[in-house]
């Protein structure tokens, strides 16, 4: 009998630095956008929901053009940008700057922020570390994600998205593959990772677990 291979968890840390470079409004905003470092794009919108903020956006960029400077508009076509759909950082600066262009076609006058509420821009070094968790069955899985730390949530299944391609993640790809569940793969492949929070997305991935642990015990019985 051929060896189930084991799912291993990994952790995920950031470690923030600052460019020095700051935007007070929209103009400011756009023409950084288009010089800072692919680890600056990066960390500003991949990287958006190990952050915790609020899921009324996506990105920082978002974020910040709708709640600071209440250009509630372009927040939300910030928001709109699928983050999933680029092959690369520079395809994804290129549609940063292209929705932000046409915004200020329109609204060629933007406001200023707060003082002290200008915009940031910061990189992180991520650092990826096996977490010393693996599981080699549906029940020791349940048991890792009930309680693995949230950085490896989304190390496996944001940032994966990203390093894989085609939408997919690392819980459902090992689901599938090694453990052959097909169905229960669908199902977590198929959370809106921009519906939830890192929190909300181990919530969901636990659900459907438990569910089909349970249909597997009901069968043995």
């Amino acid at each position: 009998m051929e060896e189930i291979r084991h799912f291993e968890f990994r952790q995920c840390a950031s470690i923030l630095k600052s460019t020095g470079r700051k935007a007070g409004n929209l103009r400011e905003m756009r023409d950084l956008i288009a010089v800072v470092s692919d680890e600056s794009i990066f960390h500003h919108t991949y990287q958006y929901f190990l952050k915790g903020h609020i899921l009324e956006y996506t990105n920082d960029f978002a974020q910040w053009a709708g709640e600071s400077l209440e250009e509630r508009a372009l927040g939300e076509r910030l928001s709109g940008i699928d983050l999933y759909g680029f092959n690369s950082i520079g395809g994804l600066r290129d549609e940063l700057l292209r929705v932000t262009d046409e915004y200020l076609e329109k609204f060629p006058e933007p406001r200023d922020s707060m003082p002290g509420d200008e915009f940031f821009f910061s990189e992180t070094v991520t650092l990826i570390f096996p977490a010393g968790v693996r599981a080699q069955n549906l029940a020791e899985f349940l048991i890792g994600i009930k309680y693995i730390d949230a950085g490896s949530i989304y190390y496996h299944f944001y940032e994966a998205r990203m390093r894989l391609g085609s939408g997919t993640d690392d819980f459902s790809s090992w689901l599938e593959d090694a453990l052959i569940k097909k169905e229960l793969a669908g199902k977590i492949r198929s959370i809106d990772p921009f519906m939830h929070s890192v929190e909300g997305i181990r919530e969901h991935i636990v659900e459907a677990v438990e569910k089909e642990v349970k249909k597997d015990m009901e069968v043995v019985q």
